[in-house]
């Protein structure tokens, strides 16, 4: 069962074959053959995780679909080959040997029976440099301050329009103002007409 990452202390739990398996600090647990997954989902995340630990970034090597329902009932993750990091790349072009084909390091995980998977195979050792980035810590304060200055724009932004919401929120209060007023004039009128009505009514009843 996969447990979200703590991203602060840096902290991951997984369950693998009963046993709670955890990243914390430097410490990094290394995937085993026999290792234990609730799905393919929960075993990806924690290789991925593994290999962020260790230096290296993930790719899809293989997949096998069941012929009966067609769902995913293997999958082989492997290392992309490198880092995104330049100093990185300048190693490996200069330490990079002709029978580099590709980085063999790669987990595969087979589904054993629904709610189990299982590592089949490991190779843990890569043919090139790692790159290690332990967290992906709080953010820089370069990150903070680019931040604070989308958050300020976007408040900028909020005011502007609540101002013009308020200001066409009075225009309106105003026409309704004006439309009762005018109404009540209309309202008055129709009532003195009655009343001049009624008078003359009533005079000429008292004339008969």
């Amino acid at each position: 069962m996969q447990i979200p990452t703590d991203n602060e202390t840096g902290r991951m739990e997984t369950s693998a074959g009963g046993e709670l398996i955890s990243f914390e600090g430097d410490t990094v647990q290394e995937p085993y053959e026999g290792m234990l997954f609730e799905s393919e989902g929960a075993a990806k995340a924690f290789y991925d995780e593994y290999a962020r630990r260790v230096g290296f970034v993930t790719r899809v090597l293989s997949s096998r679909k069941s012929e009966r329902d067609g769902s995913i009932i293997s999958r082989g993750l492997g290392c992309r080959g490198g880092s995104d990091n330049k100093k990185a790349r300048h190693l490996q072009t200069q330490k990079r040997d002709r029978r580099r084909e590709g980085c063999t390091a790669m987990i595969l995980v087979k589904r054993e029976k629904p709610g189990q998977w299982i590592v089949r195979k490991f190779v843990r050792d890569h043919n090139h440099p790692l790159v290690v980035q332990l967290q992906k810590s709080r953010p820089t304060l370069d990150e903070k301050d680019k931040k604070i200055q989308e958050l300020t724009a976007e408040l900028r932004v909020k005011k502007r329009l609540t101002s013009a919401y308020r200001e066409q929120l009075l225009m309106f209060v105003k026409d309704v103002e004006n439309h009762n007023e005018h109404l009540s004039k209309k309202v008055e009128v129709v009532v003195d007409n009655l009343k001049d009505l009624e008078a003359k009514r009533q005079e000429l009843l008292q004339h008969r």
